[in-house]
């Protein structure tokens, strides 16, 4: 079971250092500390993760392989608009291309953490 966590850190370098040590001290207990993705602002991640693809993610999560003309059927949309979309997700990586051939959500578990605070 893979869980990705999604965070809004605009210093990119430290985020990469978190998830580096998290996965180290993954690999040093022997057990799966996920995975990360990062945005650098929140109109970077509301950007590129609308609205109509988290549809498409919360759809795919658990369904196994599917092509995007199903998929758009699931989802009550536009073939070629739900292909945009899928290509933005694939390129992120909250989804990906199946054995198959087909697309798939992989992450049973997907996590944003969002944290804002008042300006100094």
């Amino acid at each position: 079971m893979r869980h990705l966590t999604i965070t809004l850190q605009p210093d990119w370098k430290s985020a990469l250092r978190q998830a580096g040590m998290a996965a180290a001290k993954g690999v040093a207990e022997g057990r799966y500390q996920g995975e990360f993705l990062n945005f650098e602002s929140p109109a970077r991640f509301f950007g590129r993760l609308t609205e109509r693809r988290w549809d498409v993610v919360r759809e795919m999560q658990g369904a196994g392989s599917m092509s995007v003309r199903e998929l758009a059927r699931r989802v009550g949309r536009d073939i070629k608009r739900v292909h945009e979309d899928v290509q933005v997700l694939l390129e992120l990586g909250v989804i990906e291309k199946s054995e198959s051939g087909g697309i798939v959500c992989p992450y049973a578990d997907i996590f944003v953490d969002m944290h804002l605070k008042a300006a100094a």
